[in-house]
């Protein structure tokens, strides 16, 4: 909207202009004795019409890219401020975990230096992780350049119809009851 209405302004404006250097044009209306930095002016009030609208647009032109660079200057400033509050704000959460980083730290040496000797294992001798010391697995060349043993050879397989037959159970002794697993019932007899 504001657009809109600076462009009917700057129009109503032009068209004025150009009707006042129009009707004060030719010998009626000359100019006599002025004089602008030492410059005589000569010709019709016309002229020197249309001369100060030249000076006026060229005063406007000034104006604008003045305040258009204080309008750059404070949006930069503005801008910087907002990145030094942001700075601050990530500064003051990265210390905070730095501290809160720091107390953890103290605490685990504080428990580690209370629950070790001081032969480094712990006071039932074992080490810290719950293992023992003196009981460690193969090095990384030992576990990288073993032999491994060789793949299991495929046993013969025994006819198809023995696999399939049940494997014969021992008997209970005739004085003993069968053992019944817990969660199962009995069979009836």
């Amino acid at each position: 909207m504001i657009i809109i209405l600076g462009l009917v302004i700057l129009v109503a404006a032009v068209v004025a202009g150009v009707a006042g250097v129009l009707a004060n044009g030719g010998h009626a209306h000359a100019v006599t004795h002025f004089a602008v930095f030492g410059y005589h002016v000569t010709g019709s009030t016309g002229t020197l019409f249309l001369y100060g609208i030249i000076t006026g647009a060229v005063a406007m032109a000034g104006l604008s890219m003045l305040l258009a660079g204080a309008r750059r200057t404070s949006r930069r400033g503005r801008d910087a401020r907002r990145g030094l509050a942001q700075s601050r704000r990530e500064t003051a959460a990265v210390s905070a975990d730095r501290d809160d980083l720091r107390g953890q730290r103290d605490t685990a040496r504080a428990y580690t230096a209370s629950t070790l000797g001081d032969d480094g294992t712990t006071r039932n001798g074992t080490a810290p992780n719950g293992t023992d010391p003196g009981l460690r697995g193969p090095s990384l060349s030992e576990r990288l350049f073993a032999r491994r043993p060789a793949p299991p050879q495929a046993a013969p397989q025994p006819d198809a119809l023995a696999s399939q037959a049940p494997a014969a159970q021992p008997e209970p002794a005739a004085g003993q009851a069968a053992a019944v697993p817990a969660g199962t019932s009995a069979p009836a007899e």
